[in-house]
């Protein structure tokens, strides 16, 4: 099995997310990661919303001060 990767390429959805959520831009993956094309991006984000549509998610809780 392993990470689920972009479709011809080895980079993983998780990879792609991350940049993302680090303040990437879309143009940004595209001129670092030549092979990712504006439908593979599409696909990472179908990829994640379906994983995650019925997954409820809880906030961690704030520490104690």
């Amino acid at each position: 099995m392993g990470k689920p990767v972009v479709k011809g390429t080895r980079l993983s959805v998780d990879l792609i997310l991350d940049r993302l959520g680090d303040g990437w831009t879309a143009d940004d993956l595209f001129k670092s990661y030549p092979r990712l094309t504006p439908e593979a991006l599409q696909a990472v984000f179908a990829f994640a919303a379906e994983v995650l549509k019925d997954e409820d998610y809880v906030a961690p809780a704030k520490a104690a001060a």
